[in-house]
């Protein structure tokens, strides 16, 4: 039976990794080369003179601000075959710049703040996620031009605006029972459409020969018709198919094929199938073997069962410490990994001799788990796993992870699992309208003074 996935693979991963990331556009430019910056000029135009141009509240924007920014735009836009011309990138630096400003204010009044391990953790998923140690990162940003200090000024802001969202714009979303029903029940519903039924069909053949001649054919399509006409008047289906059915079975059974799913019918039959009610005939119809009359017997639609995908990993996982530092443990499990993708070392034997985690005794298994179970980051390098791979090492807020994927599978879920995940797809449907409403209240709340334009 053709069952579908419930939808419930959440874009929305959290306000603080996606917005982290996507800060760290620096690697991003040096990996794939110089781009053309937003006013087609040389690199050295970001370093043009700087002044401010904007003051929100009490904090400046500079211009230099504006065109790193622009540039940063550019080259999105750029990764994405899209064009963005300098005006359009300078402007929408802008504007970002003073919603950023504006949130930021807001979320230092508001009493927020950051500590440096949480600074310290988002370097370390920006170095993760570009597969760099936090000392590689820093001396990529030197090449770069990008002081530490400013770069972990960046992260800090980010952070900033991160928890401020997700404060002011969660408490914004409000999901009722009624919406998450009405979501469930339009689920059940759109599978229920698109699942193919079990069929029970019985037939009777006339069957034309090979080579037969239309005088031929025409007395056999004849006798269909009429052996159709005498089974829609009421007769007997399974008297009529053991009378004139010339089918492999000539009949004895009654002309009854027997219940089974749509698929293993003939497409022919189906589509005949489709249009009758249960207990209906059909009209003849014509196939390679013969003339063919069908009676629907029985149809029954196949059960809908809402799925997740699911997915099953193990894992080593190192936490740093004085004695081991994240570099090494970087390291010491990208060695291990290679010794494991060349069949040195079985995964499970490391896991139990080197994994800190409770799941060490079961070889690093973590089970069967449902979206939304593991942090982001972790979650995001498992998904990119086809079963039987094995990432690269990835850092998250536990430590340093080596993950292979095991298995997937799509699994029923429990009345209770549905309701939780319809709940997060609802959810991540309101999120952009609440934070944009959200947005425009600060902004609007702000002190906004426009002075020179950006150059």
């Amino acid at each position: 039976m053709n069952k579908h996935l419930f939808p419930v693979r959440v874009r929305w991963l959290g306000w603080a990794w996606l917005c982290v990331v996507a800060a760290w556009l620096p690697l991003g430019a040096h990996a794939q080369g110089p781009a053309p910056s937003p006013d087609a000029s040389a690199p050295g135009a970001v370093r043009s003179a700087d002044f401010i141009v904007a003051v929100v509240n009490s904090e400046p924007i500079t211009n230099q601000e504006v065109q790193s920014l622009a540039l940063r735009l550019a080259r999105q836009a750029q990764a994405q075959g899209r064009t963005l011309d300098a005006p359009e990138a300078k402007r929408l630096a802008l504007a970002e710049l003073i919603n950023e400003k504006a949130q930021i204010q807001q979320a230092r009044d508001t009493g927020i703040v950051i500590d440096e391990e949480a600074v310290n953790q988002a370097e370390a998923g920006v170095a993760s996620n570009n597969q760099l140690t936090r000392e590689a990162l820093r001396q990529r940003l030197q090449q770069d031009g990008v002081s530490v200090s400013s770069f972990r000024a960046q992260l800090r802001n980010q952070l900033l605006l991160n928890r401020v969202r997700e404060r002011e714009v969660e408490a914004r979303i409000r999901i009722s029972e009624a919406e998450i029903s009405a979501f469930l029940q339009a689920q059940i519903k759109a599978q229920a459409a698109s699942a193919q039924a079990d069929l029970n069909l019985a037939m009777i053949l006339i069957a034309v020969p090979e080579n037969s001649t239309a005088e031929q054919i025409k007395p056999l399509e004849d006798l269909a018709r009429e052996v159709a006409r005498r089974a829609s008047s009421g007769e007997d289906f399974a008297a009529l198919a053991r009378l004139f059915s010339q089918a492999v079975d000539r009949g004895a059974n009654g002309g009854v094929m027997g219940l089974r799913p749509a698929d293993r019918y003939p497409e022919l039959f189906v589509q005949v199938a489709a249009g009758l009610p249960v207990g209906g005939v059909s009209e003849v119809f014509r196939s390679g073997a013969g003339f063919h009359v069908l009676k629907l017997l029985e149809r029954q639609q196949a059960p809908t069962s809402l799925l997740v995908a699911q997915t099953r990993a193990r894992h080593i996982l190192l936490r740093p410490s004085p004695q081991l530092g994240q570099a090494q443990a970087l390291a010491q499990l990208a060695a291990l990994r290679q010794d494991i993708v060349a069949g040195k070392v079985d995964f499970a034997d490391a896991a139990k001799r080197l994994s800190q985690d409770g799941s060490a005794a079961q070889g690093g298994d973590l089970g069967w788990a449902s979206p939304g179970m593991f942090v982001p980051e972790f979650e995001a390098a498992m998904n990119r796993l086809r079963p039987g791979q094995v990432a690269e090492p990835l850092v998250s807020r536990f430590g340093v992870h080596l993950i292979e994927v095991t298995d997937r599978r799509n699994a029923p879920m429990s009345d209770a699992e549905q309701r939780e995940l319809a709940r997060k797809v609802l959810r991540e449907r309101k999120l952009d309208e609440a934070y944009l409403a959200w947005a425009e209240e600060v902004r609007g709340r702000a002190y906004v003074e426009l002075r020179e334009p950006a150059q």
